[in-house]
């Protein structure tokens, strides 16, 4: 896992504002937390490449993920430097709102060469790669030859995959225009690429595109009508899932941990997906992202009792 962690803090009771709220409950956050734990309570054996500052939310962030039983070897500590933290407010069912509090540098941003593990890198079966991290330097430039130095060694390893999550969070961007054209460059180097319709646009990419350029499988998240999947001369879509919703915010993150687990794994992109989908709803009834990741049975359960079966078209 690449990319930015950190911590999230909202008020305990949904439909309260920030300015309303008598307190506060925290949980890890951020994309690499957020999928990282997915991917760790899903069974996969996970380690998080990314960076946190020399403050108390750090502290944290690094003793929780190891509780999850995710390795943080490859969590950086940056001296001198602010964990991030987002402040949410849950206002369902689609309502959301985030304020990230980033001092400059963030700690993700100055990942460096140094930082990587290289040989794992080119030889783990699986890598999940944040497209914010191609924000800032000198995450951009580390982030991109990452990327270059997996696809190296594709040849060596030809079921190895290595995942690009959209991840749109124009905040983190001095100037958003640049995100189309580095992330058209890092899909050049990805196998997988994960994003929301609204992600997608945002980038001024086509998913049909992205999928006959050369990504073996792009997966498009459609919100509460669920989501699709391109692989070979597929187009697979598995319709959304009818749940009263607390909080949105951690859906899409759980939906990438848990599609690309069944990938992983050897399941079809449309079993892999529906997965996914499935553990998206779930992580939308509860309160938080990281610490609302599912497990493999509450999948079970969930997909066990659905009425509606897998709607699959051909492109």
């Amino acid at each position: 896992m690449v990319g930015r962690v950190g911590v999230d803090l909202t008020p305990p009771v949904p439909r309260t504002t920030l300015a309303a709220a008598p307190s506060f409950v925290r949980a890890v956050g951020g994309f690499a937390g957020n999928i990282g734990t997915g991917l760790a309570r899903l069974g996969a054996g996970t380690a998080l490449l990314s960076a946190v500052g020399d403050d108390g939310h750090g502290d944290h962030v690094r003793r929780a993920l190891e509780l999850e039983g995710i390795e943080t070897a490859g969590v950086a500590v940056k001296r001198g430097t602010r964990t991030q933290v987002a402040f949410f407010e849950a206002w369902p069912p689609d309502t959301f709102p985030v304020i990230f509090y980033r001092p400059e540098p963030a700690p993700d941003t100055l990942l460096e060469p140094a930082d990587v593990p290289w040989d794992d890198v080119a030889s783990v079966p699986l890598v999940i790669v944040s497209a914010a991290m191609l924000a800032a330097e000198p995450a951009r430039a580390t982030t991109l030859g990452l990327l270059a130095h997996r696809a190296a060694a594709r040849s060596a390893r030809p079921a190895a995959l290595t995942v690009l999550d959209l991840d749109w969070r124009p905040a983190l961007w001095a100037d958003p225009g640049d995100a189309p054209a580095l992330v058209s460059r890092a899909i050049e180097d990805a196998d997988v690429v994960i994003g929301s319709d609204e992600e997608f646009a945002a980038a001024h990419l086509d998913p049909m595109e992205v999928h006959a350029g050369g990504a073996r499988i792009v997966a498009v998240k459609h919100g509460s009508a669920g989501a699709s999947v391109l692989s070979g001369a597929r187009r697979d879509a598995v319709p959304g899932i009818g749940v009263d919703v607390v909080c949105g915010l951690g859906a899409g993150d759980a939906l990438t941990a848990a599609f690309t687990v069944g990938l992983l794994r050897g399941l079809a992109p449309a079993e892999a997906l529906e997965r996914g989908n499935a553990a998206g709803a779930i992580v939308a009834t509860r309160l938080f992202c990281s610490s609302a990741m599912p497990r493999p049975e509450e999948i079970d359960e969930l997909l066990a009792g659905r009425a509606t079966p897998l709607d699959k078209a051909r492109a």
